[in-house]
Formats: C-alpha cells, sequence, structure tokens
C-alpha cells in the first residue's frame, strides 16, 4: 500500500481494506475491481494486490527460507520488487543480514556519514554492505538513524 504514496495515505487505504474485509487473500480474490478502487487502489495495485492473492505464498515457509530465497520468491509476484522484498525480510520476518540497498534514505545515509561526494547507486550501497555481513540489518537501522538525525540537523525533516 506504501509504495509512492504517503505513509498516511498508506494507513487510510489499508483501514478501508480492513473495515471493507478485504485484506485476505481469499476476500481480495473475489472482491472486484470497483471493490479495491473504492478502498483508494490505483488500478495498477489492484492487479498487485490480485496477484499477490493469486501467488498463494507461503508465509510460513519463508520464515525460515533464506534471505536470497525470501527476495526471489517475493519478486517473481507482479508488483513487489526488490526493495519490498529485502524490507519484508527485514521487518516482517526479522532477517538479521538484509540490506535494502535500493533505500534512498539509506543512500544518503551513507552518502553523509563517509562524506561521498555523491549519493551511492544501489550497487555500490550492496558492495558497501558486504562488509556489514552477517548483520547488515542493524547497519541499516545505524544508517537510517544517522540520515533521520542528520536531517533533523540540517531542517530537512
Amino acid at each position: 500500500m506504501g509504495q509512492q504514496v504517503s505513509t498516511a495515505s498508506a494507513a487510510a487505504i489499508w483501514t478501508r481494506l480492513e473495515e471493507a474485509g478485504l485484506v485476505a487473500a481469499d476476500a481480495a480474490r473475489s472482491a472486484t475491481d470497483e471493490d479495491l478502487r473504492g478502498c483508494g487502489l490505483s488500478r495498477p495495485k489492484v492487479r498487485y494486490v490480485r496477484a499477490l492473492a493469486e501467488a498463494k505464498l507461503d508465509y510460513a515457509a519463508l520464515r525460515d527460507a533464506p534471505t536470497e530465497e525470501v527476495v526471489a520468491t517475493l519478486v517473481a509476484v507482479p508488483g513487489i520488487g526488490r526493495w519490498t522484498a529485502e524490507i519484508y525480510a527485514k521487518f516482517a520476518l526479522g532477517h538479521a543480514d538484509v540490506f535494502a540497498a535500493g533505500d534512498l534514505a539509506l543512500q544518503e545515509g551513507a552518502k553523509l556519514l563517509f562524506e561521498l561526494p555523491d549519493r551511492p547507486s544501489e550497487r555500490e550501497m550492496r558492495a558497501m554492505a558486504e562488509a556489514w555481513a552477517p548483520v547488515r540489518a542493524i547497519a541499516a537501522r545505524a544508517l537510517w538513524a544517522y540520515y533521520h538525525v542528520e536531517s533533523i540537523r540540517e531542517g530537512a525533516l
């Protein structure tokens, strides 16, 4: 829900889906496009919700799967990209060695912390994060926190 919309908008959409009883896969599969759009989903997001509901993922198996397997399984579902899959592995599954290198806040945090001339690319962030294995998720939290503090200091937040 939160891709390309504000946190508040995503929360409002999720609340409407919950109130309509459309958060379970079976309910999403049986809902009409109009039902889903009425909750605030765009046409592409309706397509992605349906794809996720149809994928019938084994979430219990994902808990025990290696991070790269989790990512590969999730990105096979239309509408789920690497960033989303890595964030899911980190926050929902508690994987300690996952790093969403495409995250702009992580990139900006690294730029500030390491006094880089430019924001590092996703590829550069992945290479940088190799040194932080097997606890890249902790490094990500530290970079997010550092970026947050620096952004407040600079008046950006």
